[in-house]
């Protein structure tokens, strides 16, 4: 069978950039380590300019929007290309899609993972260029312990956190879209400490915790440490702003204890207006209701509202 066909070329070439070192940092052995990001955007057709040497006269390298996606995992680790599957509508959507990899709390201390957000952040900007970024438009977003470290992002502080890397640029970001993070690391520490006598749980002290393991150091003063590193007591005029999806049935992070208490934090500051709060019917800790289209639609939507 042979036929003709005309598909057009309105879709948009998508390509992945792997193993982009932005930092250079040491764990907690003083063992050095190199941070790596990776990059997935509309750049022309890279295998044709291999093959051919030149590209499809039809690509628009024009500046993008950026987000920077932060992943999970409790700050112990996740590899920062396990979400990227879900992450093709945000570039078929005009974004360009970083996906970085922070130190781990085995490898860093807060605030250290925070400093490496930052740094992510100022290096897009340093290589806005070379990765078609529009420099004065980065967001970040992330779920559970990335949606934390967004939402800290998101504060737009300057709070001694910033590092010592590309120091030339800026780390404010213009949007944040927080997925079910633990922002207040305190109340989430009281939840889990009423669980401790139950053998079935799986922790029975709060070092083991997921905040716990974030902070290290004595035990003793970890709730009152863990006030610096709630993103809901910096609270602030100069916060950008900010998406919040958590599902009312998340075993991990109750709702109640985490957005419920960032959202009515940012109306005490006057700052609804810059603010969308979703609940999430049904939905648990990262469950399959956040990856919908749906919900999809939404998060693009409210980044094209303050990026384009």
């Amino acid at each position: 069978m042979k036929k003709v066909i005309n598909p057009g070329f309105a879709k948009k070439t998508i390509n992945l950039i792997d193993n982009i070192v932005y930092s250079h940092q040491k764990d907690l052995n003083g063992n050095p380590m190199e941070l790596k990001m990776s990059i997935m955007l509309q750049n022309g057709n890279s295998e044709m300019r291999l093959a051919a040497g030149e590209d499809d006269p039809k690509e628009d390298h024009s500046p993008k929007p950026a987000l920077l996606w932060i992943p999970g995992g409790g700050w112990r680790g996740a590899d920062k290309n396990l979400m990227l599957g879900e992450m093709s509508e945000f570039a078929r959507a005009g974004y360009v899609v970083a996906s970085m990899y922070y130190r781990s709390s085995a490898e860093g201390h807060w605030p250290d993972q925070l400093i490496d957000v930052k740094t992510a952040i100022r290096f897009l900007r340093a290589n806005a260029e070379k990765y078609e970024i529009n420099p004065d438009k980065v967001a970040v977003f992330g779920r559970s312990a990335g949606g934390h470290l967004a939402a800290f992002a998101a504060m737009n502080t300057e709070d001694g956190c910033e590092g010592t890397e590309w120091k030339a640029f800026s780390d404010k970001v213009q949007a944040c879209c927080n997925m079910f993070g633990p922002t207040d690391i305190v109340a989430n520490m009281e939840v889990e400490e009423k669980k401790f006598a139950d053998p079935n749980f799986r922790w029975h002290s709060v070092e083991e915790t997921h905040g716990g393991a974030l902070l290290g150091g004595d035990p003793a003063t970890m709730k009152e440490r863990a006030k610096a590193a709630s993103p809901v007591n910096f609270v602030n005029p100069d916060m950008c702003p900010m998406q919040i999806l958590h599902g009312n049935s998340d075993p991990i992070v109750p709702i109640e204890a985490s957005s419920d208490i960032l959202y009515q934090k940012i109306c005490d500051a006057g700052l609804e207006d810059r603010t969308e709060y979703y609940v999430v019917e049904h939905a648990g800790h990262g469950t399959r209701e956040f990856f919908q289209d749906s919900v999809k639609e939404l998060m693009i939507a409210f980044f094209d509202k303050y990026l384009k």
